[in-house]
């Protein structure tokens, strides 16, 4: 039986088969406040190619009270696993249903929340990939477009927004109407509706006679954070920069954009009516790097606009080039927009966004950029790192072989050849042949239909003089791993190789040269006969997506010397090669703490600092000798403790540093300096102990034992918000006590009543990487339930729970064999599979490390 399933074949039939015209929606949320189920009236208009036709229509609810097709009544029992049969079609067709949808608290299909502060329902949809039959029935696949035209009742005085321009509500008494103008042709899972008694601030953008209402929406409770002007700023240099690149007006009738509660994503890109997760509303103090991430989602979602919602991947197997040329975008136009605070973007972009993909693309199901997706199970779990970061990457790579202005050449044609359509991969590659001239084949079969990542590493000889006498880059392609499809591949790549010298403790680049790289070895005569440079940096600018390794001498000026370097993207490269050797066991969790250690101090860029914040804490929690780890994490919380002293007073960097401390802190007198600052005893000079931060102290003592229910309640009384409630929820999780984590298992596994947000933060709290005894017992426990959490769980829900509680902490080959165990006699779905194996390939890689720092121990 099919489920909620729906595989490409059966959208492939139904594709060639149906033509869909518009679709009437009506939603009765009058009862909202209430929850429970709402009425949804669905009436679809479409033609068949073959009159006599059977298909059928998609919709997940409780329950179905009416089915009209073509005038005729069908039997509401025919509604059986997720689906309405439709049998002979006619030419043209007219197919009403009547349902009782269910409202939702995982974040998919309309999702209901009740604030805490003011005790007002506040709704809104998420429909990507296939959750927009949660809300009304529909033919859920991407490319059966159509108009959509809705109409909602909702109670009086609330706000209801849609992908069209918000009507005037009619009607009187306890609710109103809300009529909505029809929309474009666009595919069911970018409809959008939010509803409840938002607030919003209003502008437009305006381009000569172009002028495009815009829109920014919040709960009443977090009004006062809300910064406009910061967004619209933003927004606008987006609008400014797409429409210039793209050569296409933005073409929504308004762009509204609105922060909702309990998100499970950053964004979703519903045409003209954009939802965020309200958390890019800062209710504390927070350092650029957030201010840059909200303004990268920002414009992520901005170019989704036209790439994604104006011209649509046919089926999911180009998911990839939707969110990897979002991707891309947003990093571009960072770059080079007219004002924008963010230039370093490809900085982040190396730092953060390649280091994902790197990790991705060393699991067990790794997979070619554009993947075989079968069916919908295939592809909720491919929102990835070789989805949206790889894809990216290698992207920026295409821009660089046939030139930026030929890249925006050919997406210019795409747009006005595909507009309001559906297309493929091959639809982009061949406007992109077009305008630039080149042949794109061969480079789409090698970095796109291939899975697996090359390394670099320069191979350097010198004569006697000191002086260059060969110079190569050797090129490498590690077999994939064991279990992952496809064989491991050469692959060319466009590069740039970076002469660095040492002036004082700077490192100056002295000289840039570009070159094409294919095959195992390629020669770099250019280099021949010069003097040997203090380090040599291959993929400077990041132009290739590749694993870069330092040669022996480059690497030990750069341990030295790494924050010398006098521009970011050069530092974040070497940061980025570290952490990529250290996971691979090629440098010593210990040797990267001494690398941080030396380096973070002189390391201007934030988003970089906390990222090697969030690594040096990951390699000392997995990939250090157990027996050394308790040394490595005193000297870490000691120098995050000196550090934070030391920072500029209300810098970003002390914010940072004071999370680090929050996160490590084992000493009495680091824990006292946490208590102290909580309660106010204690006080560092320009340290605003804020609502966030108050949390992030109160969830390290409560998890050392130095804070109990009591306190954690009276911290939830200063700050009884949803956001309060979830901190609350994790301080109880983290308690060191056998009691504290039995709760924290039943109330995620045993029950499923937690809302999303409320369910990660229990399990955020429950693994704490000081508690690995008392979490060992629950390693059973996870293969016992995981199965059943699967098949009775939404897809959200579960995926928190399969990976967030998977024994990741219990670095053992114990744990690889119950793995192993379970994935022999479990006979999981493949998806659930997936998320398994990708677990144990964690603890895989954690014990390889661990050897790796044992030996060096020993030397």
């Amino acid at each position: 039986m099919p489920g909620t399933n729906l595989t490409r074949e059966e959208a492939r039939t139904r594709a060639d088969l149906l033509h869909v015209d518009a679709y009437d929606i009506e939603l009765d949320l009058g009862s909202a406040r209430a929850g429970g189920t709402f009425r949804s009236t669905t009436v679809v208009r479409f033609t068949a190619t073959t009159p006599g036709a059977d298909t059928f229509i998609d919709l997940v609810a409780p329950s179905v009270e009416e089915i009209t097709l073509n005038g005729a009544t069908l039997d509401p029992a025919s509604f059986a696993d997720s689906r309405i049969p439709l049998p002979n079609l006619a030419a043209e067709n007219e197919l009403r249903v009547v349902a009782d949808c269910a409202y939702t608290n995982t974040g998919e299909g309309l999702h209901r929340f009740v604030d805490p502060v003011d005790g007002e329902t506040y709704l809104y949809t998420q429909f990507e990939v296939p959750d927009a039959r949660r809300v009304f029935a529909t033919f859920e696949q991407p490319d059966l477009k159509a108009t959509f035209a809705f109409t909602v009742t909702a109670p009086e005085g609330w706000v209801v927004v849609s992908n069209s321009p918000t009507p005037t509500p009619v009607g009187d008494g306890a609710t109103r109407v809300w009529k909505f103008e029809p929309t474009g042709r666009i595919s069911s899972y970018i409809t959008a509706l939010i509803a409840g008694p938002y607030v919003g601030v209003f502008d437009s953008y305006e381009n000569g006679e172009q002028k495009v209402p815009l829109g920014v929406y919040c709960r009443p409770s977090l009004r006062e954070f809300l910064d406009p002007e910061a967004i619209f700023e933003v927004t606008k240099q987006g609008f400014d920069y797409f429409q210039e690149k793209f050569d296409y007006p933005y073409p929504f009738a308004k762009y509204d954009q609105l922060f909702v509660p309990e998100f499970n994503a950053g964004a979703m890109e519903n045409a003209g009516a954009v939802t965020l997760r309200d958390q890019y509303v800062f209710r504390s103090k927070v350092t650029d790097a957030a201010y840059e991430a909200r303004a990268a989602t920002i414009l992520h979602e901005l170019a989704h606009m036209w790439f994604g919602d104006l011209v649509t991947m046919e089926w999911w197997n180009d998911l990839w080039l939707n969110e990897s040329f979002a991707t891309f975008a947003e990093a571009v136009c960072q770059a080079e927009a007219p004002g924008s605070k963010w230039p370093h973007s490809w900085t982040t972009f190396a730092n953060q966004m390649k280091t994902w993909a790197y990790r991705q693309d060393q699991l067990p199901s790794t997979h070619p950029i554009m993947a075989d997706i079968n069916d919908l199970e295939d592809v909720q779990v491919n929102f990835d790192g070789i989805t949206y970061a790889k894809g990216a990457s290698v992207l920026k790579q295409l821009v660089a072989y046939v030139g930026q202005d030929a890249f925006f050449q050919g997406v210019q044609a795409y747009f006005k050849r595909h507009a309001w359509g559906n297309t493929r991969l091959s639809d982009l590659l061949g406007a992109l042949e077009e305008a630039s001239g080149r042949d794109l084949k061969a480079w789409s079969k090698s970095w796109l239909e291939t899975a697996g990542i090359n390394v670099l590493r320069p191979a350097i000889t010198l004569n006697t003089d000191g002086e260059i006498e060969t110079f190569a880059v050797l090129q490498e392609a590690p077999a994939l791993p064991a279990g992952a499809k496809g064989e491991a591949v050469l692959r060319p790549h466009r590069i740039a190789i970076g002469l660095y010298e040492l002036d004082g403790d700077t490192l100056v680049r002295t000289d840039r040269i570009e070159l094409d790289v294919d095959g195992p070895r390629t020669e770099v005569p250019e280099l021949v006969g010069r003097h040997r440079p203090a380090v040599v940096l291959l993929n400077d600018d990041d132009l290739s997506y590749a694993k870069i390794r330092l040669d022996e001498d480059s690497l030990a000026v750069v341990t030295e010397n790494l924050g010398g370097f006098t521009d970011s993207l050069p530092r974040a490269l070497c940061w980025a090669s570290a952490w990529d050797m250290t996971r691979d066991g090629e440098l010593a969790a210990r040797d990267y703490l001494a690398l941080a250690l030396s380096g973070i101090g002189r390391e201007s860029d934030i988003g970089v600092v906390q990222s090697v914040q969030r690594q040096v804490k990951l390699a000392l929690d997995a990939y250090t000798d157990p027996d050394w780890r308790e040394q490595g994490l005193a000297r870490w919380a000691a120098a995050a403790e000196e550090h934070l002293r030391a920072a500029e007073p209300g810098s970003d960097h002390q914010l940072a540093w004071a999370r680090t401390l929050a996160s490590v802190a084992r000493t009495d007198g680091q824990l006292g300096l946490l208590a102290g600052l909580l309660d106010g005893t204690a006080e560092i000079k320009g340290l605003a102990v804020d609502t966030e931060l108050r949390w992030t102290l109160l969830t390290r003592l409560a998890a050392t034992g130095r804070a109990d229910e009591a306190e954690i309640a009276a911290e939830l009384e200063r700050d009884n918000t949803a956001a309060g409630q979830e901190h609350a929820a994790t301080c109880r999780a983290a308690r060191p006590t056998a009691e504290a984590k039995a709760e924290a298992w039943a109330s995620v596994v045993e029950s499923d009543t937690l809302t999303n947000y409320v369910q990660e933060a229990v399990i955020a709290g429950f693994q704490q990487s000081d508690q690995r005894d008392l979490l060992a017992p629950y390693a059973a426990k996870y293969f016992a339930a995981v199965k059943g959490v699967w098949e009775t769980r939404s897809h959200e829900i579960s995926q928190q729970i399969i990976v967030g509680l998977y024994p990741a902490l219990q670095v053992t080959a114990a744990t690889l064999e119950a793995t192993d165990a379970w994935l022999a006699t479990a006979e999981p779905a493949p998806a659930l599979r997936r998320q398994v194996i990708e677990a144990r390939a964690g603890i895989e890689r954690a014990l390889k490390a661990q050897e790796a720092d044992r030996a060096a121990g020993s030397r």
